[in-house]
């Protein structure tokens, strides 16, 4: 077995995609200035980069990166980094926004459709049903504006277009809205901000993957 683990290649970092980190928490430190937390989900952060968070739409400049404690002078997928931007105060960004570079921002997302797996809900998912979407950093109520399509989820086969209602174990395509613009990406782009989680009543309602997105701030 120990051989076999000799034999795995690590994959590839997404260096070559735009650059997004969802920010964890934001912090103010005396003598440096408000200072973003996150962990780079894909592309390079470098010292002096113009960056832009959204959805709120704030710009500024990195002037330093930290990680572990260690100033460094960019930062790839998988670190966890602290930066202090320039142009930004604490109060005008938040945990759940995505940070990129200003001139590849990340996309501005109104709803979408999502590839879902029921997990576990006491009575049925209908339309309208407002539970509360979980992805990457960001909570967010979201409606269930449509639902599409039910499908197996061991085969993927079609089952029903247009149910009235899911139950657990059911898979499904259904159109979600949040109650607020978000940053999300397809699953296809970028799989760390496509996949996202269904929660309610303390307990996990659904999980899935984002498929499409049909709606842009």
């Amino acid at each position: 077995m120990l051989q076999s683990f000799d034999t795995f290649a690590i994959p590839p970092k997404p260096t070559d995609k735009p650059l997004r980190i969802p920010v964890q928490d934001v912090y103010t430190i005396t003598g440096v200035g408000t200072v973003p937390v996150g962990r780079v989900e894909s592309g390079v952060l470098k010292v002096n980069d113009s960056i832009i968070f959204v959805p709120s739409k704030k710009t500024g400049e990195v002037k330093s990166i930290e990680m572990h404690h260690t100033a460094i002078e960019k930062a790839e997928p998988g670190d966890n980094i602290g930066f202090n931007v320039k142009g930004i105060a604490k109060g005008e960004i938040r945990r759940g926004e995505v940070m990129g570079l200003a001139s590849n921002p990340p996309p501005i997302v109104k709803e979408f459709v999502g590839q879902i797996i029921v997990i576990r809900h006491p009575t049925a998912i209908a339309r309208n049903y407002t539970p509360v979407l979980h992805a990457h950093t960001e909570q967010v109520a979201c409606t269930f504006v449509d639902l599409i399509r039910k499908f197996d989820p061991r085969t993927g086969a079609a089952i029903q277009e247009n149910p009235d209602f899911l139950k657990t174990s059911d898979g499904a395509l259904v159109k979600l809205k949040p109650l607020r613009p978000i940053s999300v990406e397809t699953y296809a782009d970028n799989p760390a901000l496509g996949r996202f989680a269904i929660r309610d009543m303390g307990i996990t309602i659904a999980a899935g993957i984002i498929k499409e997105i049909t709606e842009r701030g």
